[in-house]
């Protein structure tokens, strides 16, 4: 068995992640980056020490599930939302059951509280957020963040829902409340149900094709009849009736029935 695959089966039994659902050569690229500066010679090495070093596994985490996020990117689909979906996912309840998977540190969740603020009550909101990495989930919860990730962010909001601190930048206390962080491998765990919206967002480019049809898949069943799945930029579904879905907007598709 070839030095990779040995790894990717010794991460497997321990973490339960999957590797081989992964594109092979992104993630081999990234992760021999990190295994050299770290002064390994192959994935064998490299594992074993991670095996009992709990920072080096950390870090290989970090490394694996790629943390680069921001408040309101790609601002012109935030207002397709805010103009658009959720008026008409508002249309039918008075409650939106919200899910942003693979949240990364937290800015897309905190961006959906504030969209979703000026249509009802915060206390109406529920917005689960979830993400594979503990270092991130941290970083969701501090809510604190540098100038640079609220570049997108339109200048009212900014002034609203963050308080400056010194370079920083925190989440106001009332949006921190809408949203409730946990653990979750979308490859492994199950799915809750009935959510009104899942926004997963510039993730499943790093998955293989079988991946994706077993995320979109989960998707679809984890969404009610017209509700949404918003993806990201370079995500776009060449067969959503394949998962029952139907386009609604650009990167944004909505369930059938």
């Amino acid at each position: 068995m070839a030095d990779y695959e040995i790894f990717v089966d010794r991460v497997k039994k321990k973490t339960g992640i999957d590797l081989a659902l992964y594109k092979e050569a992104q993630m081999k690229r990234r992760l021999t980056s990190l295994y050299e500066k770290k002064g390994f010679a192959n994935f064998v090495d490299f594992y074993s020490e991670m095996d009992k070093n709990r920072e080096l596994m950390d870090e290989f985490l970090d490394r694996m599930t790629i943390n680069v996020s921001e408040f309101y990117r790609n601002g012109k689909r935030w207002d397709v939302l805010d103009k658009k979906i959720f008026p008409r996912l508002l249309q039918s309840t008075s409650r939106l059951k919200v899910w942003s998977a693979a949240c990364s540190t937290g800015e897309e969740p905190y961006s959906l509280a504030m969209v979703l603020s000026k249509h009802i009550a915060l206390a109406q909101v529920t917005i689960q957020a979830t993400d594979l990495d503990d270092n991130a989930l941290a970083k969701a919860k501090a809510a604190v963040y540098p100038e640079r990730s609220l570049a997108e962010v339109p200048a009212d909001v900014k002034s609203k829902y963050f308080e400056e601190e010194g370079s920083f930048f925190k989440v106001q206390p009332a949006i921190k409340k809408a949203v409730n962080f946990s653990k979750h491998n979308l490859l492994k765990d199950t799915y809750d149900r009935n959510f009104d919206l899942i926004v997963c967002r510039n993730v499943m480019i790093y998955f293989t094709e079988e991946a994706k049809e077993q995320i979109y898949t989960n998707f679809s069943k984890a969404l009610k009849p017209g509700g949404v799945l918003f993806v990201g930029s370079t995500e776009q579904i060449f067969n959503p009736a394949k998962y029952d879905f139907e386009v609604e907007d650009t990167f944004f598709y909505r369930k059938k029935g």
